[in-house]
């Protein structure tokens, strides 16, 4: 990744394209979320309100990332943005790694917060609209494979590496996470709690934008969002067995 910094009018257009790809891309996925979900209600594949119809729509909007990601690099003609290898052993221990401190870190942000009084929202993706069980144990496998790969690929990848063209790391990183923070949002609760929630997601964000920065390999946050997740999930099926 560059540090050569280009005049300020480079700076706005990265910054600029960057917010243009984070909501081409939800738009996209938008879509595509809605038409897998409405043609799997119309052929009597899954029923709204089920565990089923909440999974299909959740990975339908993540795996949406992909085109529009692929067509944000087309268009620009940035097809050399993302940096992304096959993780080295090195690499799979950094992962598992960062995954259980990222979990650590939210579970001290959490009880911090709780001691000043203040609590955060709750993201709909964690409730079970059937059996809990078998919600979260499939909410995992879509952790480590869909979700964790498919906002680390638009948020660190391309979203943050394209701020890097024309930024220090430390700024790139930044307002990455905060786009990050921003796109959580959609949570159940007060303003104060939604504000709360997206202030730990901005922190955790923060460390995955880090560990792009250090490693330059996209697959390394990827699978440390994902797995974090998973862990999260994992929790959930602890309690509900």
């Amino acid at each position: 990744m560059t540090d050569d910094l280009p005049v300020p009018v480079d700076r706005l257009t990265h910054a600029a394209s960057a917010v243009f790809a984070l909501v081409f891309s939800l738009v996209v996925a938008s879509l595509i979320a809605q038409l897998a979900t409405s043609a799997a209600v119309g052929v009597g594949v899954v029923a709204p309100d089920t565990n089923a119809f909440t999974i299909l729509r959740t990975v339908a909007s993540f795996v949406g990332f992909l085109p529009a990601v692929v067509g944000y690099l087309l268009i620009t003609d940035q097809r050399d943005l993302v940096s992304v290898s096959l993780p080295s052993l090195r690499e799979v221990g950094l992962i598992v790694g960062s995954a259980v401190a990222l979990y650590g870190l939210q579970i001290g942000l959490l009880l911090t917060l709780r001691e000043f009084g203040f609590g955060t929202g709750q993201n709909p993706a964690t409730v079970a609209a059937g059996d809990p069980a078998v919600y979260y144990a499939a909410m995992i496998a879509v952790s480590i494979l869909v979700v964790g790969p498919a906002e680390e690929l638009l948020l660190r990848g391309v979203v943050q590496g394209g701020l890097r063209r024309s930024f220090d790391a430390a700024p790139a990183i930044l307002i990455a996470a905060l786009m990050f923070g921003m796109l959580h949002g959609n949570v159940e609760g007060t303003a104060v709690e939604q504000a709360a929630y997206m202030g730990v997601t901005v922190v955790l964000g923060s460390i995955l934008g880090a560990l792009y920065e250090w490693t330059e390999n996209v697959l390394v946050p990827a699978f440390a969002h994902g797995l974090y997740n998973a862990i999260i999930f994992a929790g959930f099926l602890w309690g509900a067995l």
